[in-house]
């Protein structure tokens, strides 16, 4: 059993930046793959970011390459995504996930365990 707390989410203008946590408890969390995924408002959950768990092997949407960072410590149980040059479209309830596929994955069937979420508010 893993149990994740998302953190950092907030409201911010367009071109700025915030940083999201999600902390772990339970299980050895460095077992474990990582993504992050959002859910904007009358869309569809969407990937975001993944992160093996050595923290070598990452992977991010296109939508966000190039803006985003995902990183993990797994010292302290915890996996970041550092979003930079936020837009609106950027807006959505982030939701951070564990899973046993060791690089993790851009599937959201491949985790077994999510955050409650936390919200991101980006205005123009």
């Amino acid at each position: 059993q893993v149990q994740l707390v998302e953190s950092g989410g907030g409201s911010v203008q367009a071109g700025g930046s915030l940083r999201l946590s999600c902390a772990a408890s339970g299980r050895t969390f460095s077992s474990y793959g990582m993504g992050w995924f959002r859910k904007a408002p009358g869309k569809e959950r969407e990937f975001v970011a993944r992160i093996g768990w050595s923290g070598a092997s990452t992977d991010y949407a296109d939508s966000v390459k190039r803006r985003f960072t995902i990183s993990r410590d797994n010292a302290k149980n915890t996996v970041y995504l550092q979003m930079n040059s936020l837009k609106p479209e950027d807006t959505a309830i982030y939701y951070c996930a564990a899973g046993r596929v060791l690089v993790g994955s851009r599937w959201a069937d491949d985790y077994a365990y999510w955050g409650q979420g936390t919200q991101v508010t980006v205005s123009s």
